[in-house]
Formats: structure tokens, sequence, C-alpha cells
């Protein structure tokens, strides 16, 4: 029973640094323009304000599991509207939408369960 809620605590909270942390990858394609120093900056600034947002929300979640598994499934299902309504409003095919939901939006509900699980867990063992 302890191995499963160690289990249950750590999970979600790694998985979130890590997922976080892949977010913060795709940030790096700014290095890649030719851009000026204050350009540069801007653009990082604004490609990493979901993973700073994420990254407050987790502080928060270490100690509120609730506010991690509301989060991280808020998340991804912002993600897939957001990924759906570009689709419908570009000539892109609809898998694109559909793969590009699953290697983000997937993640993101994955670690909001655990937060859940983790959470009812507690609530249930008080």
């Amino acid at each position: 029973m302890k191995t499963i809620n160690k289990w249950l605590y750590w999970l979600p909270r790694v998985l979130a640094i890590a997922f976080i942390a892949f977010l913060t990858m795709f940030s790096l394609d700014v290095f890649d323009m030719e851009l000026s120093p204050w350009e540069t900056v801007v653009g990082l600034l604004m490609h990493n304000i979901p993973s700073i947002v994420l990254t407050v929300l987790l502080i928060i979640a270490w100690k509120r599991e609730w506010v991690g598994a509301a989060a991280f499934i808020g998340a991804g299902f912002l993600y897939i509207t957001l990924m759906v309504t570009n689709v419908f409003h570009s000539d892109q095919p609809w898998y694109i939408a559909l793969s590009w939901s699953a290697i983000i939006a997937a993640p993101a509900l994955l670690i909001g369960i655990l937060f859940l699980l983790n959470w009812a867990w507690k609530r249930k063992h008080r």
C-alpha cells in the first residue's frame, strides 16, 4: 500500500517536469531564425508561456493535487480544441490535428489523471 502511495505521489510530478521540459524544447527553434537579441528574448518568452503557466500550476499542485488534475486535464482539452479549430480554419488534413493532439494532449491528460488518482487516494486514506 505504501508503494502505491509513493508511485501515485511521484509519478505525476516527475512526468509533469518531463512534459514541461519537452514543451520548452520547442522554443529552441527561435535560435534558428535570424533575429536580433531582443527579438530572440521576446520569441523565447512567447514560446514558453505554456511552460511557465504549467510550471506555476505544478508548484501549486505539489501540495494540492486537484489543481494539477484540473490544470493538466484542462491543458490537454484546450490543446485538442485549438488543434481541431486550427484544422477547420486551414487546409490541413484532420489526421495532423490528431497526431499533434496525441503527442501533446495525451501526456497532459495522463498527468492530470494521475494527479486526480493521487488526490482521490489521499482523500480515501486519510
